[in-house]
């Protein structure tokens, strides 16, 4: 991309009294440092003092270098205060109420030219900084040319048109690799769910005791006995359909991030799996070797070699399902299957009918078509009261959620701004391909 414009907010721009400037950010919490698994730069800050460094004469002092504008969506960081220190100090970061954000407003201020000509966007949290709902054709139009960067938490980017924002010249920079290792360890804890039928375990030990018991004594001696009688028939059955994860096959659809760190900790140095993955793009023998793992050209053989296989890609832009009735027919009867990726690449109801016919044997899904709503025949497959108890885990998008990955989304979009509107390559972008020849 070009050097970028740094175009402060001119003075005769209209500013909000609802439109305040960044305050000092949250004390940052004890012990907490970025993700061990997140790249890191140095910040290397242009001078911004714009002074002459100590030249002498009867001259007027230089006029200050002008600093770019960022426009902060959502709330204010919390993790990274030595970073947003410098952040704050090389831009001048707006950041609008909540109320701007909303669609209408949001929308209204961009045509008004409310925050002027900025220079980037940065969202540091998934949970605020979306109230104005899909990055679309509409709110990407309104965007002044001088936008270099958008840069956000989060893996997925399903909610942003990262083609469209790239032909505006506008690099689109997500933060999945702060969220790899979490997500990773969750995974890593649901491929385990599917060989040991954890839901089942978990809820037979407890599941009964939630109920409050009636004032009868009779009442509560039924209940009493219910519950042992589950606890003793999950401790006698669950043995004869659970098994050690080790020397199966781990299929793993999409081997970014994500992927590799799942594989590097179930396979052969951790839980013994072998390794077998799809990718649209091969990945080098050197990573293929360090893995053990096993390349398949097509997600239809992958799903055949596999005894378990894991969704860890992002989301399709076309917005069609990748697992579909077609591709869980190409599975072995009693394949098992994660998805920790995105609800929209799965056709759940297909997914549901190989649970029910023994296609799949058991399955674990952090992620959901139509979140918050959970697909009601999955909710039936999870109960105890299914035919086959514990078959299925399901989970509330809760993969990447830890303090660490947040820290990390603050951290890693900082940078990512920093990094392109200093002149530097962006450190995580996912759209390059979508900008004009030779503007990255």
């Amino acid at each position: 991309m070009a050097e970028p414009v740094n175009t402060p907010m001119p003075p005769s721009t209209p500013v909000s009294a609802t439109t305040p400037r960044s305050g000092s950010p949250a004390p940052p919490v004890p012990s907490l440092t970025p993700n061990a698994t997140m790249t890191t730069i140095p910040l290397h800050r242009k001078s911004l003092d714009g002074g002459g460094g100590g030249g002498s004469g009867g001259g007027s002092a230089a006029a200050p270098i002008k600093r770019p504008v960022v426009l902060h969506i959502g709330d204010p960081i919390k993790y990274n205060p030595a970073t947003y220190a410098e952040f704050s100090q090389a831009f001048d970061v707006v950041r609008p109420a909540a109320a701007e954000r909303e669609r209408a407003e949001f929308v209204r201020a961009l045509k008004e030219r409310r925050w002027g000509d900025f220079g980037a966007i940065f969202r540091p949290f998934w949970g605020t900084g979306g109230e104005m709902g899909r990055w679309d054709a509409e709110l990407i139009a309104l965007l002044p040319d001088s936008v270099r960067i958008f840069a956000s938490a989060g893996a997925g980017f399903d909610w942003a048109d990262t083609r469209l924002l790239g032909e505006k010249g506008i690099i689109y920079c997500n933060s999945g690799l702060a969220a790899a290792e979490a997500v990773a360890d969750f995974a890593v804890a649901m491929v385990i769910s599917t060989f040991r039928h954890l839901p089942w375990c978990i809820g037979a030990a407890t599941l009964p005791l939630l109920a409050a018991p009636s004032s009868s004594d009779n009442a509560a001696a039924a209940t009493e006995a219910e519950a042992r009688r589950i606890f003793q028939l999950c401790h006698a059955q669950a043995t004869a359909v659970s098994h050690n994860p080790r020397d199966h096959v781990l299929g793993l659809i999409g081997f970014g991030n994500i992927g590799q760190q799942i594989a590097a900790k179930l396979g052969h140095a951790a839980f013994g799996m072998k390794i077998a993955y799809f990718d649209v793009i091969r990945k080098p023998a050197g990573v293929e070797a360090a893995l053990g793992a096993t390349f398949y050209p097509t997600p239809e053989e992958l799903l055949t070699a596999s005894d378990c296989a894991v969704l860890c890609t992002p989301a399709s832009t076309d917005g069609r399902p990748l697992v579909t009735r077609e591709l869980l027919a190409a599975a072995r009867p009693g394949t098992r299957f994660v998805n920790i990726a995105r609800g929209s690449l799965v056709d759940e109801d297909a997914l549901a009918d190989a649970l029910e016919s023994g296609r799949l044997g058991s399955a674990a899904l952090d992620v959901h078509a139509e979140e918050p709503r959970v697909n009601p025949r999955l909710v039936r497959l999870a109960g105890l009261d299914s035919p086959t108890p514990g078959r299925v885990m399901l989970t509330c998008h809760n993969a990447g959620g830890t303090v660490e990955t947040h820290v990390g989304f603050e951290e890693l979009s900082m940078r990512n701004i920093l990094a392109v509107l200093h002149g530097r390559p962006a450190i995580t972008p996912v759209n390059l391909h979508f900008l004009p020849s030779g503007a990255a």
